[in-house]
């Protein structure tokens, strides 16, 4: 996909009116060329950043949607809302783009096409339930159901990676102590331990060894611990094995493992339910999961579940064999089906996982946090008697 910068210009009309503004293209050409649509002179074009996608953050596209269902609620039209929107935004670049959503519009694009032209903004999800809007008329709607859903799945998000994140900053915290010490505490008491010209405890003869390798060779040391962290990142990025094995492995980890699957559960079934109440087909709700998940595991298992119902297939009887999904979700869902209220239902287990998340997660950031707290003193510990086990024998030396 071709990079999207940001432009600023200045450009004059027929009447000597200069005006500035901003907008997304490919490169200057383009914004000439609307400039010159527009039967506008270009005074000055400078191009600003490239967007990337991690530049769009969660909070400005929840709000944009959240507000642009209070503004149709109230009686404006969706150009109208857009042009508001678009003028009140603090954020240059979310200027930018709501013009150019008003702008498609205005050229009769619909806006669930719109939306699909900024897939680094907008994932499929948000055209997708758009579209059902404009089909079904009450686009307002849909949108207040958008923003609200994808509210709760973001703090959902960010609440467990905060709890995945603590232990490992506690043990980094422990890490850097232990170095700290070795590197620049233990030393001085070598020194001292030499004036005894006596042996030291194997212990502490130990721990002086792992000094004297980290002192000389720490330059090495960081080398390959920055190498080894760039490939992890990097095959992280590209390698679809190692994605797949990395989240194997947190299905596996005890503690981790209800966590990171409560949270991918509760993504799959508030987004279902969300698309099954806005009138989507099994199979479009199912296609509309696969693209909204980042893990590959879980897209792998969404796309068999979809080639199951293709077939003709129930839904609860892909889940039953299915090792990502729990007993829960097969007697659920084989419920809805039967009673035919699976939108139900599927709200419910969106719901269900939804809380239980959020207990797990504040569960293990506190069951975590004593346990953490030992495995620092532990360690610190340890080196704190390899320095002073020397000491003990001081008595002994001196005879």
């Amino acid at each position: 996909m071709s990079r999207r910068y940001l432009f600023h210009w200045q450009a004059m009309d027929d009447d000597g009116t200069v005006h500035r503004g901003c907008g997304f293209a490919f490169d200057a050409t383009q914004i000439m060329d609307a400039m010159t649509n527009t039967r506008q002179l270009p005074l000055k074009i400078s191009r600003g950043r490239l967007y990337r996608t991690r530049d769009w953050q969660w909070q400005h596209k929840i709000a944009f949607i959240r507000q642009l269902a209070t503004l149709l609620k109230a009686g404006m039209s969706l150009v109208g809302s857009l042009q508001l929107l678009a003028e009140g935004h603090p954020e240059a670049s979310w200027q930018a783009l709501l013009s150019d959503l008003q702008r498609r519009i205005t050229a009769g694009d619909p806006f669930s096409e719109a939306l699909r032209e900024w897939p680094e903004v907008f994932p499929p999800l948000y055209s997708a339930l758009i579209h059902i809007g404009e089909l079904t008329g009450e686009l307002d709607a849909c949108c207040l159901r958008l923003a609200q859903q994808q509210e709760r799945q973001q703090l959902l998000q960010q609440k467990v990676k905060k709890a995945l994140r603590y232990p490992l900053f506690i043990l980094a915290v422990a890490l850097l102590v232990s170095v700290g010490m070795l590197v620049f505490v233990l030393p001085e008491f070598v020194a001292i331990y030499r004036t005894f010209n006596a042996p030291l405890p194997a212990f502490t003869a130990t721990v002086i060894t792992l000094s004297q390798l980290l002192q000389h060779q720490a330059p090495l040391l960081l080398l390959l611990m920055t190498a080894a962290i760039f490939f992890c990142r990097q095959q992280r990025k590209k390698s679809v094995a190692w994605q797949q094995r990395e989240q194997r492995l947190l299905l596996k980890l005890p503690l981790l493992s209800p966590l990171y699957r409560g949270s991918q559960l509760s993504q799959i079934y508030t987004t279902l339910a969300l698309t099954q109440q806005a009138g989507l087909t099994l199979l479009q709700s199912l296609q509309a999961v696969e693209k909204t998940l980042n893990a590959v595991i879980w897209r792998e298992g969404i796309a068999a579940l979809q080639q199951h119902i293709a077939a003709g297939n129930p839904l609860h009887q892909a889940l039953k064999p299915h090792s990502l999904f729990t007993p829960l979700c097969y007697q659920l869902i084989k419920v809805g089906e039967e009673s035919g209220s699976l939108d139900t239902l599927l709200g419910r287990l969106a719901s269900w996982h939804e809380a239980q998340t959020h207990q797990l997660a504040d569960t293990l950031a506190a069951a975590l946090e004593p346990l953490m707290m030992v495995v620092i003193g532990v360690i610190v510990g340890a080196l704190v008697v390899a320095m002073y086990l020397p000491v003990f024998r001081l008595g002994e030396a001196l005879g």
